[in-house]
């Protein structure tokens, strides 16, 4: 069973973003769209978008790098720890939990430490890369682009993004137990 699955697996890694690429490409020149002066103007947007987003972004990287210096995530993981070795997630990936739906760069770093200290073909780097893939930086987005547009009300953004964190978190677990048999 795990074998197919990898192997399953292995077949749709290599396929995927090509796949995407053409499958975008294709659709864009079927609709007559010209495919690259879209894109062109697009990027241009999204420089205009980064600088109508920097102060959001510094606000938002100060409150995270507060947060991590005063030990509130360490308390954290210690409160949870139970909970994750019901699930079977190890402690030392608690942290890259809390992380992941705050800052991007801070999980980043999380990331890289685990694969300091574990090692990159280890189940825990191998589960912290598998949980900064299958997630997304929730407070971070919200915060940042909400605040950009200056939209004060998210209504169910937040709940609708921790639960995708949550679901992406537990597969990451799920997924890596069935791949590497740990």
């Amino acid at each position: 069973m795990a074998e197919v699955f990898r192997a399953v697996i292995n077949v749709i890694s290599i396929i995927a973003i090509p796949l995407i690429l053409i499958l975008f490409l294709g659709w864009g020149v079927a609709k007559k769209v010209r495919v690259y002066e879209v894109f062109v103007e697009g990027a241009k947007d999204g420089f205009n978008t980064a600088v109508r987003i920097i102060p959001y972004l510094v606000a938002m990287l100060v409150a995270i790098g507060i947060f991590r210096a005063s030990g509130a995530m360490d308390v954290l993981a210690t409160l949870v720890a139970p909970l994750t070795n019901f699930i079977g997630m190890p402690a030392d990936a608690l942290p890259m939990a809390f992380m992941r739906p705050l800052s991007g760069s801070g999980s980043l770093g999380i990331m890289t430490e685990l694969m300091n200290v574990h090692g990159p073909d280890s189940f825990i780097g191998v589960l912290a890369s598998t949980m900064y893939g299958s997630t997304e930086t929730t407070f971070y987005v919200l915060a940042l682009y909400f605040g950009s547009v200056n939209i004060k009300n998210t209504r169910h953004a937040l709940p609708a993004g921790l639960i995708a964190d949550v679901t992406g978190m537990l597969a990451a677990v799920f997924i890596c137990r069935i791949l590497f048999g740990i």
